[in-house]
């Protein structure tokens, strides 16, 4: 999440990102890729929800308002 604030957030690299948040959520729970688990059965037993996406947005209007507040 390094510099997330000045990335640009395409469909493509947004699929990605997701992507990539449930594999973490499958390497924490140790289930194989060749296991037939979906990914909302995944997120049931880590009792959470897909928030990367989220932070990555909020953390990118925080920025933009230091940004806003700086010009002034």
């Amino acid at each position: 999440m390094y510099g997330c604030e000045a990335w640009t957030i395409t469909k493509e690299i947004q699929k990605k990102i997701e992507a990539a948040e449930m594999w973490f959520f499958r390497r924490m729970l140790r289930v194989p890729w060749t296991a037939r688990k979906t990914n909302e059965e995944v997120l049931k037993e880590t009792e959470s929800t897909r928030s990367l996406m989220n932070r990555i947005r909020r953390r990118q209007a925080k920025f933009v308002g230091h940004i806003m507040r700086l010009k002034r």
